[in-house]
């Protein structure tokens, strides 16, 4: 069911290429169910890729992304298609102008290979589909369908959003590469939002080379780096927040971490997030809060049609006032000064830490806890997770790293060195 080399590069022979990819989807989206349905999508998809190849009939000339698919959560705005945010409501109330971040890729010659399933409005209640090493396990949320089709080979890049951890970890659910960038650093318009506040455009590849790319071309005032030769130094933050991970999730950390140590790297151990109780408290507050604005009119109209848990965070937030709002808002620049502090007076560079408690759950009724990703999130500073291993059930593991914020290249380029330590 899998493919593991799926490069974000050019393609040469477009139709041929969506022909292949469509055939793959026929034959492997039944099992993970990754994208939502879609009445003649290989109509379309034929008619787009003819379209490009008439567009850049020179092949010296082609954009970076000329004729590569793309899977967009179906959060996100983008033309010709309806808006559902995993919900039951009309889609008529979720209309509006082409996510800007989608319209990029699309100048750069990616064609959409469709919507991906997301949960409800991109919080915990699942859609239906299954990670592609094992359909009986969750591939995580809320990004889940473009987690899982990136996983399964079914497009090299794939769009998704996080405000908690819902890249970081349904990448390292599914054994592939999740980015979220500094806060902002990517264009959010065109979503239905979470938490405009909380919310981070996230994306999805294979390896960190594609990344790269695609961050290059999505993120604002993007600046390209040569970091030297000299391998970073990282810091471990111990205490409170590393032992909110299962002992199995901790054990297979500090494997990474070993690992790391026994290809070079010079590995710290810094005690910060001590207040993680009350970050977690902060954060979710503040979710819940701007949630319950952001659909505000919505669920006065129709309340029953939302999913229990969704409709409860909204009730949760409709208590929350704007003066205790005010300080969870405060609350995160504290928590980024604390820990760009930290690696400043230890002289570290990277943040490493485990991307999720543990192995992808068994079922698809939870997408997992996200506790593991909250600080990075609350901070709003670049986090990457890359593939380090393997669980004792055989499910992928990720290694999470952070950076300052505003350092999303620096961090790429060291993601890429980090990702040979493990690769397999």
């Amino acid at each position: 069911m899998l493919i593991q080399d799926a490069p974000l590069t050019a393609v040469t022979d477009v139709i041929a290429s969506v022909e292949q990819a469509l055939d793959r989807l026929e034959a492997v989206d039944s099992q993970i169910e990754a994208f939502l349905l879609e009445p003649n999508r290989r109509e379309r998809l034929l008619r787009e890729a003819e379209a490009l190849e008439q567009r850049y009939p020179d092949p010296t000339n082609r954009p970076p992304l000329y004729g590569v698919l793309v899977g967009v959560k179906d959060i996100y705005h983008v033309d010709g298609f309806p808006t559902r945010a995993g919900s039951s409501l009309s889609v008529e109330l979720f209309t509006g102008p082409e996510a800007s971040c989608v319209s990029m890729l699309r100048q750069q010659g990616a064609l959409v290979l469709g919507k991906t399933v997301t949960t409800e409005f991109a919080y915990f209640e699942p859609g239906p589909t299954r990670n592609p090493h094992n359909p009986a396990h969750t591939p995580g949320g809320s990004s889940s369908g473009s987690a899982a089709a990136v996983a399964a080979g079914l497009c090299p890049l794939a769009i998704g959003s996080q405000t908690i951890g819902s890249v970081i970890r349904p990448a390292a659910f599914c054994g592939i590469i999740g980015f979220k960038p500094s806060y902002g650093r990517i264009d959010p318009e065109g979503v239905v939002y979470v938490a405009r506040s909380l919310d981070h455009v996230g994306l999805f590849t294979q390896a960190v080379a594609g990344m790269q790319i695609a961050a290059s071309i999505l993120c604002r005032d993007w600046r390209p780096v040569n970091v030297d030769d000299q391998l970073p130094v990282l810091a471990v933050p111990d205490g409170l927040y590393l032992e909110q991970a299962s002992p199995e999730g901790l054990a297979a950390f500090e494997q990474q971490v070993e690992r790391l140590q026994q290809a070079g790297y010079r590995v710290l151990r810094l005690s910060v997030l001590n207040d993680i109780t009350e970050i977690n408290h902060r954060h979710r507050e503040l979710m819940a809060y701007e949630i319950a604005q952001e659909h505000s009119r919505w669920f006065a109209d129709y309340e029953v049609r939302y999913r229990p848990r969704t409709a409860e965070l909204i009730r949760r937030g409709q208590d929350v006032t704007k003066i205790v709002a005010a300080a969870d808002l405060e609350s995160k620049s504290k928590t980024r000064s604390q820990l760009e502090m930290a690696l400043r007076e230890a002289g570290a560079d990277i943040w490493i830490s485990p991307a999720a408690t543990g192995p992808a759950p068994e079922g698809i009724q939870s997408t997992g806890d996200p506790i593991m990703n909250l600080p990075w999130t609350h901070a709003d500073v670049p986090t990457i997770t890359v593939p380090a291993g393997k669980a004792q059930n055989g499910l992928p593991l990720g290694l999470q790293c952070a950076s300052a914020f505003g350092t999303d290249e620096q961090l790429l380029q060291w993601a890429a060195r980090i990702e040979q330590v493990f690769h397999i």
